[in-house]
C-alpha cells in the first residue's frame, strides 16, 4: 500500500484511492456554533467565504477547504473520506483505513442529529473499532470525525478551531467602543474570503482590531487613521503580538492607490455623529480606493453608500445588549 489513502465513491462502491494519484475535489463537512445575537454575523460570514446559503442548521458541505481556525463560528472541519446509508456501512470501509503506525482517535462531530452521551460514546467506539492500529485518547497523530447529516453517515480526518482570536482579546491599548476580536475576525473574512494574492486597506483603523485578525489569518492588509494616539496605539498593539507595522497617519479621502477591499468601522463616539456629508465624503474615497467595502455603522447608512457609487449585495445586524451595529457589504 501507499503512504497515504482515500476512499472515494463510485456507484455504490467505495474504491480505495492513491493521494499520488489525480484526485478529484475533495469534500468537507463544516460544523459551526454561535451564539443567537451573532447568528446574522456567522451567516453572512459562511455566504461569504462559501458563496452558498447555509441556512441555520449548524453545518454545510462543501468543496472548499477553508481553515477552520479563520472563523471564529466554525467549530470543525470534516474532510469526508468515506460515507454510507448506515452506521455499520461506513464502520466496514472504516477496516481499509491505513494507519502505518499512526495513533487515532475517533470523535462524534454533531451534523444533522445530535446523540446523548452514551449514544455519541457508542458510535464512536464502533467506528474505532473497526480502524486498524492504535488508539489514543489524550494526544493522537490523527483525529477522525463520524457525523450523520440526516441522510448518510460520513467518515474522515477531522480539525478542530483552535481560537485564534482569543489571545488578541489581550491587546495593551483598547477601548470600550473597539469592535470585539470576534466581529473584527468575521468582518475581514467577509471582506478578504480568499486572501491569495489579494490587497486590502482598513483607512479608519482605530487600534488596529482588524488589522490584527486580518494578519494573523495572512491577509495582505495596512492601516490608516487620520487620529495620531490612534496610530500610536494600533502599532503598540501590533508589536505585541509580532505583526509587522503596518499603521501610519493618513486621510482616506487623500490616500493613493487601489485595493480588492476596504473595511470602514466608521468613526463614532457617544458625544457626537459623524456628519452626513463628511460620511458621504469617506464613503465616496472608499470607492476611489476600493473595488468591495465591507461598513461597520451604528445606523442604517444605505443611502450614503449607494450615493457613493457601491452596489449593496449582503448585510446584517450586530447586537450586544442595546448596541447595534450594521455590517454592510458592497460592490
Amino acid at each position: 500500500m501507499r503512504q497515504s489513502m482515500y476512499f472515494k465513491k463510485q456507484g455504490r462502491d467505495y474504491i480505495l484511492m492513491d493521494h499520488h494519484a489525480d484526485k478529484p475535489s475533495s469534500s468537507y463537512l463544516y460544523t459551526y456554533v454561535c451564539h443567537e445575537d451573532e447568528v446574522p454575523l456567522c451567516l453572512l460570514e459562511l455566504r461569504s467565504l462559501f458563496e452558498v446559503d447555509p441556512g441555520h442548521k449548524g453545518f454545510l458541505e462543501s468543496v472548499r477547504s477553508i481553515d477552520v481556525s479563520r472563523s471564529p463560528f466554525i467549530k470543525q472541519r470534516l474532510e469526508i473520506l468515506i460515507e454510507g446509508g448506515s452506521l455499520d456501512e461506513v464502520a466496514r470501509e472504516a477496516e481499509s483505513l491505513q494507519r502505518n503506525g499512526e495513533t487515532f482517535k475517533v470523535i462524534f462531530v454533531e451534523a444533522g442529529d445530535s446523540l446523548d452521551y452514551a449514544a455519541r460514546r457508542s458510535v464512536e467506539r464502533q467506528i474505532g473499532s473497526h480502524i486498524r492500529g492504535q488508539a489514543e485518547m489524550r494526544k493522537p497523530d490523527r483525529m477522525y470525525g463520524i457525523a450523520y447529516t440526516g441522510e448518510r453517515w460520513v467518515l474522515g480526518p477531522c480539525t478542530k478551531n483552535e481560537a485564534l482570536w482569543l489571545r488578541h482579546n489581550q491587546k495593551p491599548q483598547n477601548y470600550s467602543t473597539a469592535l470585539s476580536t470576534r466581529v473584527a475576525r468575521a468582518v475581514a473574512n467577509i471582506a478578504i474570503p480568499q486572501p491569495a494574492g489579494k490587497k486590502a486597506i482598513d483607512p479608519c483603523c482605530g487600534i488596529g482590531t482588524v488589522l490584527i485578525e486580518a494578519l494573523s489569518m495572512g491577509v495582505d492588509i495596512i492601516g490608516r487613521d487620520i487620529n495620531p494616539l490612534a496610530v500610536r496605539g494600533a502599532r503598540a498593539n501590533l508589536t505585541h503580538f509580532g505583526f509587522p507595522d503596518v499603521v501610519a497617519i493618513g486621510d482616506i479621502r487623500t490616500h493613493p492607490g487601489h485595493y480588492d477591499a476596504a473595511i470602514i468601522d466608521l468613526p463614532y463616539n457617544l458625544c457626537s455623529v459623524l456628519p452626513a456629508e463628511e460620511q458621504l465624503e469617506m464613503l465616496q474615497s472608499a470607492r476611489r480606493l476600493a473595488a468591495k467595502v465591507v461598513v461597520i455603522a451604528t445606523e442604517v447608512i444605505d443611502e450614503a453608500i449607494t450615493l457613493a457609487g457601491f452596489t449593496i449585495v449582503d448585510r446584517c445586524v450586530v447586537k450586544k445588549g442595546t448596541f447595534v451595529r450594521h455590517v454592510i457589504v458592497g460592490i
